[in-house]
């Protein structure tokens, strides 16, 4: 039993010196085995089916904030990728932005860049700035690759060194995305861990500066976040992401850094 325990410890560290990826906006590590086109593809399949079972809202003015707020930082992104020579990073992203009919106080983006807002965060977001935070950090998830990084969790937890080998079948790879991506899910998201939530947070926080959205409003989005809470049961947009206090200190810690991109974009400080 040791030498099997020592035997998938070399291999889960193996693969973690040759599947280690580095966010270019932050400096995150983490780890990430999946196929990007594979999971994009089953993203895809997902957002779909999300659309086809809601109400699209599209032409009204809250529509087209969307369209016009998810742009402005898909741009930024594009624009920075570039800068530091990694726009192969995000070429194959397919960005779509959408708002849908339904009263949680809900938004998501997919991997692959397909982008769902529900109407119940409107109030909340108030204005193109607070959409901004939102988008920004929902983003944000999907230029980290955070789906592959839990995708790639869940392979490792279950497979182990038997990745090295590429012996896990396309059954089994398919089991870990209908885990990750549920068939008939209201949201076919993964539950992020708090720390790939920390990081879409100041991620978010840099994104919206560089597409010349004020970052110091993502402190009072995020107070008015805690204010719609109910009881024990927060919305499902905060149901994994981390304490109130946390979050805080966090954000602050970034804003210094943040309110650089913003002045370079042109804001007033």
């Amino acid at each position: 039993m040791k030498k099997v325990n020592k035997f998938l410890s070399a291999g889960v560290l193996s693969i973690a010196l040759i599947a280690c990826t580095t966010n270019p906006i932050t400096g995150r590590k983490s780890l990430q085995l999946a196929n990007n086109q594979e999971i994009a593809a089953a993203a895809l399949q997902q957002y779909q089916q999300a659309l086809s079972s809601a109400k699209v809202i599209s032409g009204t003015t809250a529509a087209k904030s969307i369209q016009n707020v998810g742009l402005r930082i898909k741009n930024a992104a594009n624009n920075y990728y570039r800068s530091i020579g990694r726009e192969a990073d995000i070429a194959d992203y397919r960005w779509e932005f959408n708002l849908l009919d339904d009263k949680q106080i809900n938004a998501w983006c997919m991997p692959g860049g397909k982008v769902a807002v529900y109407t119940g965060i409107l109030p909340i977001t108030k204005t193109d700035t607070g959409l901004a935070v939102v988008l920004g950090h929902e983003i944000s998830h999907a230029l980290a690759g955070h789906g592959n990084e839990r995708i790639s969790q869940a392979m490792v937890a279950q497979y182990g060194g038997a990745i090295l080998g590429s012996t896990i079948s396309n059954n089994q790879m398919a089991t870990i995305f209908q885990q990750a991506y549920p068939i008939g899910a209201q949201v076919a998201l993964l539950k992020y861990g708090r720390n790939q939530e920390l990081e879409a947070d100041e991620m978010g926080l840099y994104l919206m500066a560089m597409a010349g959205y004020d970052p110091r409003e993502a402190q009072p989005f995020w107070q008015r976040m805690e204010a719609a809470s109910t009881g024990n049961r927060p919305p499902e947009f905060l149901s994994t992401h981390p304490n109130p206090d946390t979050r805080r200190a966090d954000l602050e810690k970034h804003m210094a850094k943040a309110l650089q991109y913003y002045q370079t974009a042109g804001g007033k400080i």
